[in-house]
């Protein structure tokens, strides 16, 4: 595996994957341009046919396999992209896979593995307990183990995205890139330097799974304590070891996302690109107004786009709430007949939307202020809610803002 990560190799890998992939070109976004004060463009790999950007390692290290390697099974282990990628080079080739899988995963990349004809096995809370899994029995059944990153042919794969970036716009000056084990930023970095030393390359990881930025600052491979991020497919613990040394050489820094800036991210993306982008994918584009710089142009890679409806739901929901297009608003009222209508009318005033009332009528034995009413609104932004709250203020209603934590 010593020759991968070359630009001959590249090239191969560009013409074998380009049989399975879909052509995701850019796409660029008026709304982060406006934003930002950069052109940036958009690398929609969540459009992928498996929703991801990993079937390009996966179906170029299949290529470098031999018969006899294939027709021992293979095993990966995966937090999902990388499952259906695997799962579907092996269908292609006519190869039994096995994927072990975190008990975490959402339910439609387990599904979506399993219809290419894969065996699941679910097994940890993260992907390094999966991976140790996939390890043990990799021995056990004598399987061909496909490492989802810390894999040179699996990252020379992954690259190929570089190429077809510089190829539509050649004087991109940024790259983003998302960050997990390591595996597309090292492919992606490496051949972006071949192909024009120039080219920045920004690796983004979630804040609290940063394991790359970790071993950079340590000048090794470190392992972290624990992760805890709604980026499920970079929730990584420990880097790829192979991969280290490339990202060492290539990547330009690194910037950590809150899971807050995600949840906010997929609201921007839906509402002004109509795409779903996972929650891993979105961590280049809430790096956007971390890079202090103008007039550049820029392409974030959206490294997938499968996430479960119940996710989805739940994240749009928090999205509204941290852009204050949702609130609950407490106040007191005097227990006499009128007041609800009175409360609605002012907020009907201001046009605030009542979606959501809860009425205690036993928080004090006062009668002038009897009664507690809950009331969630919908708003326009931090702008509208303010002048809500104000209007309530001038009726006497003193309104208390009740939190809502993500």
């Amino acid at each position: 595996m010593k020759d991968m990560l070359t630009l001959d190799r590249f090239e191969e890998a560009s013409e074998v994957v380009g049989r399975v992939t879909l052509e995701t070109k850019l796409v660029y976004s008026d709304y982060f341009s406006n934003q930002t004060g950069n052109k940036v463009y958009l690398k929609p790999e969540n459009m992928q046919f498996t929703g991801a950007y990993k079937v390009r390692g996966a179906y170029y290290k299949m290529s470098t396999l031999t018969e006899e390697e294939r027709a021992k099974g293979l095993i990966t282990a995966s937090a999902g992209n990388h499952a259906q990628g695997v799962a579907y080079a092996a269908k292609c080739y006519g190869a039994k896979a096995t994927i072990v899988m975190p008990t975490t995963t959402p339910l439609i990349k387990v599904n979506r593995t399993k219809s290419y004809g894969a065996e699941v096995v679910l097994w940890g809370d993260v992907y390094d307990e999966a991976c140790a899994k996939a390890y043990e029995l990799a021995e056990e059944h004598g399987y061909t183990f496909i490492h989802p990153f810390d894999d040179l042919a699996v990252a020379t794969g992954q690259g190929t995205i570089a190429m077809e970036i510089v190829k539509e716009l050649p004087l991109v000056d940024y790259i983003l890139v998302p960050i997990g084990g390591g595996g597309l930023a090292t492919g992606v970095s490496t051949l972006a330097k071949l192909l024009n030393p120039k080219i920045k390359v920004i690796g983004v990881e979630p804040a609290e799974a940063a394991c790359m930025k970790a071993s950079l600052a340590a000048g090794k491979v470190v392992t972290l304590p624990g992760v805890n991020t709604i980026a499920d497919g970079t929730a990584v613990k420990t880097p790829g070891g192979k991969l280290f040394p490339y990202i060492k050489q290539n990547l330009d820094d690194i910037i950590t996302i809150d899971d807050k800036e995600l949840v906010v991210a997929f609201l921007d993306m839906v509402e002004n690109h109509k795409m779903v982008v996972e929650n891993s994918g979105l961590l280049t584009v809430a790096a956007l107004k971390h890079l202090d710089v103008k007039d550049k142009k820029i392409v974030s890679i959206l490294s997938g786009g499968n996430m479960d409806v119940i996710t989805m739901s739940s994240v749009v929901q928090q999205g509204l709430i941290l852009r204050d297009r949702i609130f609950t608003v407490s106040v007191l009222l005097p227990d006499k007949p009128g007041e609800l209508s009175r409360v609605a009318g002012v907020i009907a005033g201001i046009n605030g939307n009542v979606i959501k009332l809860e009425h205690n009528q036993f928080v004090s034995i006062n009668r002038n202020a009897a009664v507690e009413l809950r009331i969630t609104l919908e708003a326009f932004g931090s702008e509208h809610k303010a002048q809500i709250l104000s209007a309530l203020e001038k009726e006497g209603y003193r309104p208390r803002i009740v939190t809502t934590n993500i």
